[in-house]
């Protein structure tokens, strides 16, 4: 059976086939109004012909693009009375700490679209106020004259007893998207799940939109896409939990960069994707023992915009700096990169397409770190004079050089990205030099030397088929749920039977949705784990669930271990989470070394070396054979430059490994 990933990024869509015990890699240029065009495109060009039985996983760009430019459907929020403005109060945060003159915000929902009713639970669970028929009548009554597309039902204390919370969604009209937050987020804190809630019916029916034109456009085809944790749904119930796919396609990349990771035995990686539009950083932190089971970190305060959201994600930090970031001069004189980019259309000036503003790409293609004639195999040529007159544009009124122009856009966006680098591994205690820094994306190659080198580190790696990572992680990702439920107990009082009852539950619901999906139920497998709190606390720490005795010693030593003292007071187990996973894909043959002799390069001339440098097709590599920089080695998606000083090997699993030594007296 045939298995295609796909990625849809702001400036390619890229594909990655697995059939045959063979694998094989395309690009297409995205089309963001329409992103199925592309993906059918796609499909065509790979020339697969009859694809009954095609099995296609892809990441999503449709939900994040919709909650970013604020182009959701119309929806109401219906809320408890007295509680309607709690989305547009939020936590009172103010962006800009000694800002006297902040901007005017636009509330995430418009008052007149908020609507309060009855129905409202106090903290132990004891109705407050009940729900009468005459609040439904009325909210039948404004729903009608409002047509709203969707609505969001975010009541207090919901999580404790989905009654009133079904009740309205009960006398909602058919035609109209329902999210109720019982459902999709059942855990305290009404803000966090509020605005969940609301991101989950505002962006949902343009993803059941979007899953149904693409279904319809490969019937045959069996579709599933890919969740911000790290797991894969069925397109048909993807569209009802639109939320859990606001970082698809990054989480597709994580979970390819772990996969290649384990192959060339490198576990602990800071990883960095560099496409067209972003760069998404991450940390990988893993071991020999969990190659069986995704460790991918997840958090539950991740943010899309400025809206957090609370379901589990990929923990990670994303800029605005790719291969298509728009460089300028500002009034004062100073370069900028980012965080505008070209995209896809017109993409950077050296595609040929109309662009005239100067990019990263072109950059690097003036420098001639990026090859005229081997961008995407060949099969797309870069047009060298569009890009220097491009790049001409900074250069000029920073009275410099087209070449040191370039080498200027190159450093700012480095340092941008090294910043980036530092949020995930610095700043959370880590010391870089310890790591092992991945990139991969089209553009990561050409930057990994440069920042490794900024972060002191000594050690790199180039997955095999960098340059659609994203689209061969779909492959590697198996089905998963997350679940979730607050108990909010003390340590003391909870009951391990009682607790495993309740994770028995939640792994029943996980467990049916995946045989749904045809997984085996025997091949299922539960993880538990808990938030867990000193009493009083506003934050907790997740941990695996074995029992209470021992999480809670877990609980004190990482206590300690992340904060540098534990307290002798009670702890509070906060919320229940369940992770249900199927069996991991098994994935083959992704390199197959078509050398038998080491490659020989062609010279080429660099503007940062006085001496012609080689350059290699990674195809014509063989295994162990190592190459000294200042080199590049092309492939069909992606670049990597070696920079002087660099060593690099080709693994047996096709990865480059890089490695640099550093003069200790220095």
């Amino acid at each position: 059976m045939p298995l295609l990933g796909v990625d849809t990024g702001g400036t390619f869509t890229d594909f990655v086939l697995f059939g045959s015990q063979q694998i094989r890699v395309h690009k297409v240029l995205s089309t963001p109004h329409a992103p199925e065009q592309a993906i059918l495109q796609g499909i065509r060009e790979l020339e697969l012909g009859d694809v009954h039985g095609l099995v296609v996983v892809h990441g999503s760009t449709v939900a994040t693009n919709a909650v970013l430019e604020g182009k959701g459907v119309r929806t109401a929020y219906i809320t408890n009375r007295g509680l309607r403005d709690v989305l547009t109060i939020g936590r009172q945060a103010r962006r800009e700490l000694f800002n006297l003159n902040p901007p005017v915000i636009k509330p995430p929902v418009p008052r007149e679209l908020c609507l309060e009713t009855g129905g409202r639970l106090g903290a132990d669970g004891t109705i407050v106020e009940p729900l009468l028929e005459t609040d439904l009548e009325a909210l039948r009554k404004q729903l009608s004259l409002l047509a709203p597309s969707a609505v969001a039902i975010n009541l207090l204390f919901s999580w404790l007893d989905d009654g009133f919370e079904k009740q309205i969604e009960a006398i909602i009209p058919e035609d109209i998207f329902v999210s109720r937050s019982s459902a999709v987020l059942p855990e305290y804190r009404e803000y966090e799940r509020g605005i969940t809630t609301w991101l989950n019916a505002s962006v949902g029916p343009l993803v059941e939109g979007y899953l149904k034109r693409l279904c319809n456009g490969i019937p045959q085809a069996r579709v599933s896409v890919m969740q911000s944790a790290g797991g894969t749904i069925e397109a048909q119930q993807a569209g009802e939990q639109a939320v859990h796919m606001l970082l698809s396609g990054p989480a597709g990349g994580l979970a390819g960069v772990q996969y290649i990771g384990q192959q060339a035995d490198e576990y602990r990686l800071l990883s960095f994707d560099m496409g067209g539009t972003s760069t998404d950083v991450a940390l990988i932190e893993g071991d020999r023992q969990s190659t069986q089971h995704s460790t991918l970190q997840l958090t539950t305060e991740g943010r899309i915009g400025s809206y957090p959201v609370g379901v589990p994600m990929v923990d990670m930090h994303t800029i605005g700096a790719g291969g298509g970031s728009i460089a300028k001069v500002d009034a004062g004189g100073l370069l900028l990169v980012g965080p505008e980019s070209a995209g896809a259309d017109p993409g950077p000036a050296c595609y040929g397409k109309g662009g005239i503003e100067p990019t990263v790409s072109d950059a690097n293609l003036v420098l001639g770190r990026l090859q005229a004639d081997a961008f995407l195999g060949g099969s797309m040529s870069l047009d060298e004079n569009a890009a220097r007159k491009s790049v001409a544009r900074v250069a000029e009124p920073l009275g410099l050089s087209i070449e040191e122009a370039a080498q200027g856009i190159i450093d700012v966006a480095n340092e941008h990205m090294s910043r980036a680098l530092r949020v995930m591994s610095v700043k959370r205690g880590l010391d870089p030099s310890q790591l092992t820094l991945a990139c991969f994306g089209g553009a990561g190659g050409l930057h990994v030397c440069a920042l490794a080198e900024s972060l002191g580190m000594r050690k790199a790696l180039v997955p095999v088929h960098a340059g659609v990572l994203s689209a061969l992680g779909m492959l590697v990702a198996p089905r998963a749920r997350h679940l979730s439920l607050t108990l909010k107990r003390d340590m003391r009082d909870v009951v391990d039977e009682d607790l495993q009852k309740e994770i028995e539950r939640l792994a029943q619901q996980g467990r049916k949705a995946l045989q749904d999906e045809g997984i085996n139920g025997k091949e299922v497998e539960v993880w538990p784990t808990v938030d867990v709190r000193y009493t009083g606390q506003s934050y907790a720490i997740n941990l695996p669930w074995q029992d209470v005795d021992v999480t809670t010693q877990a609980f004190h030593d990482r206590h300690k271990t992340l904060y540098g003292h534990k307290m002798d007071q009670s702890i509070e187990l906060v919320t229940l989470r369940v992770k249900v996973q199927g069996p991991l894909p098994r994935i083959t043959g992704l390199y197959r070394s078509k050398a038998h002799t080491n490659g020989e390069a062609r010279m080429v001339s660099l503007a940062c070396s006085e001496e012609p440098v080689p350059v290699y097709s990674r195809d014509s590599l063989v295994v162990d054979q190592k190459v000294s920089g200042p080199a590049l080695i092309t492939e069909m998606v992606s670049t990597t430059y070696l920079e002087p000083g660099w060593e690099c090997t080709l693994h047996d699993s096709g990865s480059l490994l890089l490695k640099r030594e550093f003069d200790e007296s220095v």
